[in-house]
């Protein structure tokens, strides 16, 4: 069977709808539902609402600044790495599989950038709106 798309064009397309989702998902929840708030989609899947300050857990080892760089060199290290697969001729499942870790990890470096810059905060009684730039919770690499 002939494939539609290259592995290239097949991780670009993973990636870029991935962020597409993730982002278009990040902001309904962030400007409709209240910090902590869970909605219930079937019994053992929930939709809660948090927000981790630095990585995973609320770990906060280094400076902010350090952690958007080491996230963006890691980010464009997968982006290389995918590359490699690809001239390396691996498979199309591994190749969307790191694809979807790349989607991620970029998501992850737009949050950090942006979202305190561009949002109200988010709290248990109060549902975060969009502000003009530079009104917003935090500054820059939240």
């Amino acid at each position: 069977m002939k494939n539609i798309l290259s592995k290239g064009q097949l991780s670009i397309l993973i990636v870029l709808g991935i962020l597409i989702l993730d982002q278009v998902i990040k902001i309904e929840v962030k400007t409709n539902m209240f910090y902590n708030e869970s909605i219930h989609i079937t019994d053992w899947f929930y939709l809660r609402f948090i927000e981790n300050p630095g990585m995973a857990f609320g770990m906060q080892i280094v400076p902010k600044a350090i952690q958007t760089i080491a996230r963006t060199i890691f980010a464009i290290a997968i982006g290389w790495y995918i590359v490699i697969l690809i001239k390396a001729r691996y498979k199309r499942g591994y190749i969307a599989c790191v694809s979807l870790i790349l989607a991620g990890a970029i998501g992850n470096i737009i949050d950090s950038i942006f979202y305190g810059v561009i949002f109200s905060k988010s709290t248990p009684t109060e549902i975060s709106t969009f502000v003009p730039i530079g009104e917003g919770y935090t500054g820059w690499l939240h």
